[in-house]
């Protein structure tokens, strides 16, 4: 899937010149996280969210910032106290093109810690991509496509173990019966325990699944060390 056929081309905007109130209501209304906003003549040149409002005086969040420079003061106080769009915004916006992916949208958005992207055709705002249109393609996602029957099932769950967990035939025995899979063999932690489940269940056809797998003794012990210096 791609950003043209995910996004939503009924795209709400604010301009520069528009008020903070303004903006705040028009997110209010229509229950956004945040605005694209634009010149007068169509371009994209930043992007206002829930999180530039609340840096406001009108909430009482705002720094005095006595030691920082002036240009940086004057920046600071005009986010807390001008009154236009254009003084609260960040210039710098994080879009996307109409071809980008679904995984590379879902990236942008962990990688910049962001609830929408713009779709950008030229620098013209075409639609806008939010987290709620990837969780759609969760729901909306089939199972893996493979032709039902046991033999199609375990070849499927056996090219998927090596693929997506590196599991081979030699640490994971496949057995496949009536549409109920059988998984034996031992893993290092309850975690690739459960994802070898998830595996099983996400393949079309399956009716059921018997996990006889067991954790390897210490190897979950070791694993959580090794995350607890990490951590450390």
């Amino acid at each position: 899937m791609r950003a043209k056929d995910l996004m939503s081309t009924r795209c709400v905007t604010v301009s520069a010149e528009n008020s903070i109130k303004h903006a705040a209501q028009i997110m209010l209304d229509h229950d956004l996280s945040g605005l694209p906003v634009l010149a007068d003549d169509g371009r994209l040149v930043g992007i206002i969210t829930e999180g530039d409002l609340l840096r406001r005086c009108e909430v009482g969040n705002v720094k005095a910032g006595e030691e920082l420079p002036p240009e940086t003061r004057a920046r600071g106080y005009l986010h807390g106290h001008g009154w236009k769009v254009g003084h609260v915004m960040s210039p710098d916006v994080v879009a996307v093109t109409e071809d980008a992916s679904a995984d590379h949208i879902a990236e942008v958005m962990a990688r910049h810690g962001i609830k929408r992207v713009p779709v950008l055709r030229g620098d013209r705002v075409v639609g806008i991509v939010s987290r709620r249109d990837l969780l759609k393609l969760i729901c909306s996602a089939p199972k893996d496509a493979t032709a039902p029957g046991d033999a199609a099932i375990e070849r499927s769950v056996r090219a998927r173990l090596n693929q997506d967990l590196g599991l081979g035939d030699d640490q994971i025995e496949v057995k496949v019966k009536a549409g109920t899979v059988r998984l034996r063999g031992s893993v290092g932690s309850e975690a690739e325990r459960q994802a070898l489940a998830a595996l099983a269940e996400g393949v079309r056809g399956v009716a059921g699944i018997v996990l006889d797998v067991a954790i390897a003794p210490g190897t979950e012990i070791i694993d959580r060390d090794r995350q607890g210096r990490q951590l450390r």
